[in-house]
């Protein structure tokens, strides 16, 4: 499929499901990191013609991360006259909620935590709005590996590219003109004060996931699959404890 149509498809697929859900949301909510991801689906968001609030949420964010989130922040201003860009600064908050719970400091889960406060702070911004909060997870991260923080970044209401591999996400901010420096920086979460990357986290480049992903042959195939396995339990339902009465 070409670039134009996928992107087509998506902006399509948006604006079908804000007329048909029972909800009928008003606006649409992003959450932008100055990644390739979010800059893409808020971008597809804009093309939609509703009106899209853009968020980017600094805590603790490494200069050159936050730096590409606002330059793309400014860029859709500008480009689309039904966009809105804010900037909430997070930080003061997070570290009153890591100070109330330094009796269970946890790396990892301050890292998570991050993007937990990103999520509430977006559904905050959808409900002053009557929107909904537009995922930017891909076929790989999220639905491939499970890399995305569940119930952070994981808990949203419609995910417009999780059908999209890596490559076409790239390919799609290509074809909408993302910011090149956007498109050519390396992939990360930016939950990490060391400012660690995707592949450092993962061990395998987008690359060699979306290849492993789709041939079983591939050397890196059993490493996939181990990844994906750890990460199971945040792409299955929710266990539910069920009573079977007669």
């Amino acid at each position: 499929m070409n670039v134009e149509k996928r992107a087509k498809i998506i902006i399509d697929w948006i604006n079908n499901y804000c007329d048909n859900t029972s909800f009928k949301p008003k606006s649409l909510v992003v959450g932008i990191s100055g990644g390739i991801d979010s800059s893409v689906v808020s971008t597809l968001c804009a093309l939609t013609n509703r009106k899209t609030i853009v968020l980017s949420m600094p805590i603790k964010q490494i200069k050159s991360q936050h730096d590409l989130s606002i330059e793309h922040g400014k860029w859709i201003v500008n480009k689309f006259k039904n966009v809105e860009h804010k900037i909430l600064e997070l930080e003061n908050l997070f570290l009153n909620f890591e100070k109330t719970l330094s009796e269970f400091n946890n790396e990892h889960g301050f890292a998570n935590s991050r993007a937990r406060l990103r999520m509430a702070t977006l559904y905050q911004v959808a409900a002053a709005n009557s929107g909904i909060v537009v995922g930017t997870g891909n076929k790989v991260e999220d639905f491939g590996v499970g890399f995305y923080t569940k119930y952070g970044d994981g808990g949203v209401d419609i995910s417009p590219i999780a059908d999209c591999t890596k490559s076409e996400v790239w390919e799609l901010g290509k074809h909408l003109g993302v910011n090149e420096k956007i498109i050519e920086a390396e992939p990360t979460d930016g939950l990490w004060n060391d400012g660690r990357n995707d592949t450092d986290q993962l061990g395998m480049s987008y690359a060699e996931l979306e290849k492993a992903m789709t041939n079983k042959n591939d050397p890196n195939y059993q490493k996939y699959l181990e990844i994906r396995k750890k990460n199971l339990h945040k792409m299955e339902p929710i266990p539910v404890c069920k009573f079977n009465e007669s």
